[in-house]
């Protein structure tokens, strides 16, 4: 395998990456959001269920979880798709989903309990009910508030997507572990390539998160 060779394979395997993370980006924000909600909530099952949730999962290794996603789902004869490889992608995904909103549902709550008590009640004053303060008052100055933690949250999942290599996804991870089995006089320049691919997005990732808080946080 020559030069271009590996490097079409390394490609294919950030470009695997980055739609594991992006997908399950998007399902953690909105999963963390409604857990966030739920912990405020005055409703106390709602508060009770969140915070189970959360306690439970969060204290969960993400590979145990990744585990019984990967496994557990199928046994239920849960599937998704016609493929293995759709399937393992979307056990991935809902994995890190169901791990990462837990992280993404704490940093929401500090971030609400640092807006001032007077705006909930302004909003119920004028009629808004606790979903309408909730998404129209309270998260988006929470979100604001929360952008640095936040986003050590999300590079954390970018990160944790290196597991799903186990799972049978084709990812950074796997590309490496294809390439060493092909190349085996390469494993430190390899290995030094996987990092410092992580470590390039996990720099841009970082930029675009100054970025945010140096436009949008608000300071408390």
């Amino acid at each position: 395998m020559d030069f271009l060779q590996l490097l079409e394979m390394f490609l294919s395997g950030i470009w695997g990456t980055i739609k594991l993370f992006t997908v399950a980006l998007i399902g953690a924000l909105v999963l963390g959001t409604i857990l966030a909600g739920m912990r405020v909530s005055p409703t106390p099952v709602l508060r009770i269920a969140a915070s189970t949730y959360i306690n439970v999962v969060r204290n969960t290794p993400l590979t145990l979880v990744m585990f019984f996603c990967a496994f557990g789902l199928p046994f239920l004869d849960i599937r998704f798709g016609a493929t293995s490889s759709f399937n393992s992608f979307i056990y991935a995904t809902l994995a890190l989903t169901a791990y990462t909103a837990c992280f993404v549902a704490e940093t929401l709550k500090s971030g609400i309990s640092t807006i001032p008590v007077g705006q909930a009640e302004a909003a119920r004053a004028v009629g808004l009910t606790f979903g309408q303060t909730l998404s129209q008052v309270i998260l988006p100055q929470a979100f604001r508030t929360v952008i640095p933690p936040l986003g050590s949250v999300i590079i954390a999942l970018l990160k944790n997507t290196s597991i799903a290599s186990a799972f049978n996804n084709r990812e950074l991870i796997s590309a490496m572990r294809n390439a060493i089995e092909v190349r085996g006089d390469l494993v430190i320049p390899l290995l030094f390539g996987t990092a410092l691919a992580y470590l390039i997005l996990a720099l841009i990732l970082g930029r675009v998160f100054d970025y945010l808080e140096r436009k949008l946080v608000i300071l408390r």
